[in-house]
């Protein structure tokens, strides 16, 4: 049926997207910015910082919310430099093609209970210089010291709705692996699609079993590529001395072979690179 508005509407021709650079909802994700054809060998992480002690049942909505931006966040700093206004903000859920912003929404609902802070904020303590700080904030002066970056968490990490900025938001706030009791299927599914590592206690274990208080730094010892296989366990040690071991939560040869890759989308773009 012939739609005269619809096909009055002006569109590029262009075989690539023209980004406009002056958008506040599209922008161009920097997911492919570093990557090339060669895999890169697996390695430990060392001595990383806890950037949340998070409890039970923290949800997608706890990780990535989709509600309004509030007025004081690091995504509305952002988008007073780029000229708006707070009636101007939306959501998330409005904003999640554009990767700054949704960066920033990270960990930013106000009901989040982080047990740095012992209270619902979306706030966190940025251990080298003892500071308080915005989530996003300290993630990202962590990233520019060049340190690694680990959650720790309880019990259904990842309940809810499903939303790939869950696990989106975490890989660009330089999260390298999440250490949990449990986790929700499809959100471990999504963390391993983002080259994030699932680590779970062994059974009997948790955070307060072993002491754990996340202020210690963590060397979590990754076995060379051939010998890493689906639900091995993995030794971690402590800065303080102690060790323990937690399962490495890749539970089939094809999530070894996304996390080899550096995740899902890595995986798809060098498969049809070399197709083409």
């Amino acid at each position: 049926k012939v739609n005269e508005s619809w096909n009055n509407l002006k569109a590029p021709t262009d075989q690539l997207y023209p980004w406009d650079l002056k958008s506040t909802y599209i922008k161009s994700p920097p997911f492919f910015d570093n990557l090339t054809m060669e895999l890169q060998p697996t390695k430990s992480i060392t001595d990383a910082y806890v950037l949340l002690n998070l409890g039970d049942s923290v949800t997608t909505d706890h990780i990535s919310p989709a509600g309004n931006i509030a007025r004081n966040s690091p995504a509305a700093r952002y988008l007073t430099t780029r000229g708006l206004t707070p009636r101007e903000f939306n959501s998330y859920g409005s904003r999640r093609g554009n990767d700054a912003i949704m960066a920033r929404g990270t960990f930013a609902n106000i009901r989040l209970f982080n047990k740095f802070i012992n209270k619902q904020s979306p706030l966190t303590i940025h251990f080298p210089s003892n500071e308080t700080l915005d989530i996003f904030d300290a993630a990202e002066k962590y990233q520019t010291e060049g340190h690694n970056l680990i959650l720790l968490t309880g019990k259904e990490y990842g309940s809810g709705s499903s939303r790939d900025w869950a696990a989106k938001g975490p890989f660009l706030q330089g999260i390298k692996a999440v250490l949990a009791e449990s986790y929700e299927r499809i959100h471990r599914s999504n963390l391993v699609g983002m080259g994030i590592i699932p680590l779970q206690f062994l059974p009997g274990e948790s955070a307060e079993v072993l002491g754990l208080t996340g202020r210690e730094r963590y060397t979590i010892l990754i076995p060379e590529e051939k010998d890493i296989r689906p639900g091995m366990n993995v030794e971690i040690k402590l800065d303080s001395g102690k060790t323990f071991e937690a399962i490495m939560r890749f539970d089939t040869d094809v999530e070894l072979t996304y996390y080899r890759h550096g995740g899902i989308l890595n995986y798809m773009i060098r498969k049809m690179a070399i197709s083409c």
